[in-house]
């Protein structure tokens, strides 16, 4: 089931970022959320998850961010309600990727790429952002902190192979995904960023909707 429906919503995934290139608005917008609706599927159908906690935050998140991308086909009126949606998603992952116990030393140590990532991505963009800074930094203070527990998880000895390290490689893409998109949207507008963004973004759900088969 799983071989079929990543086809498929790669696919589909495909078809969207074609139809928006050539301006066919309807069909991008009706194709847009498809591929995580059929993500979400597989990951209620998968009959061996690693742990039932983890296939419902990460189901949750799909779902959020299926809200997310409806929301933003209206940027200009609905941007904020798709923050919020990516922001509770993401808030999601975070519960799924935390593994059990405290954070020791050396997890805080991995937390310092992170933190760089995010202090370039907000001191590049602050002189762009005006009123849109609180919401901004918020954001990205989650998917910092998103992209270090999925690192967290990878490392630690508990999490099965190879859920954990395909969970990062799809946070460290959704990470991407949300830095080009905030670049286009505040700094720099680019030609190719609608491909670039959507390509990172269904690329990394797809490896977390993945990292949920034991």
């Amino acid at each position: 089931m799983w071989g079929w429906g990543i086809a498929a919503a790669a696919a589909l995934g495909l078809q969207h970022v074609v139809a928006r290139h050539r301006g066919v608005r309807i069909a991008a917008g009706v194709l847009k959320p498809l591929p995580i609706l059929l993500l979400a599927v597989l990951v209620v159908s998968e009959t061996a998850p690693v742990d039932e906690r983890y296939r419902r935050l990460v189901v949750a998140a799909l779902v959020l961010s299926m809200a997310g991308d409806v929301w933003l086909l209206f940027p200009e009126r609905f941007f904020v309600p798709g923050l919020v949606s990516f922001l509770a998603a993401h808030l999601l992952y975070i519960a799924a990727f935390r593994p059990g116990g405290g954070a020791g030393p050396s997890d805080w140590f991995a937390l310092l790429p992170f933190a760089v990532f995010g202090a370039g991505m907000l001191a590049y963009l602050w002189p762009h952002l005006g009123r849109d800074r609180a919401p901004v930094v918020v954001y990205v203070s989650v998917i910092v902190v998103m992209g270090w527990e999925a690192a967290l998880r990878a490392g630690a000895p508990a999490t099965p192979s190879p859920s954990g390290a395909l969970a990062l490689t799809g946070a460290l893409l959704f990470m991407l995904s949300d830095g080009l998109l905030a670049l286009d949207r505040f700094a720099r507008r680019f030609s190719a960023a609608e491909a670039a963004v959507m390509t990172t973004y269904y690329a990394a759900q797809t490896l977390i909707a993945l990292s949920v088969r034991n």
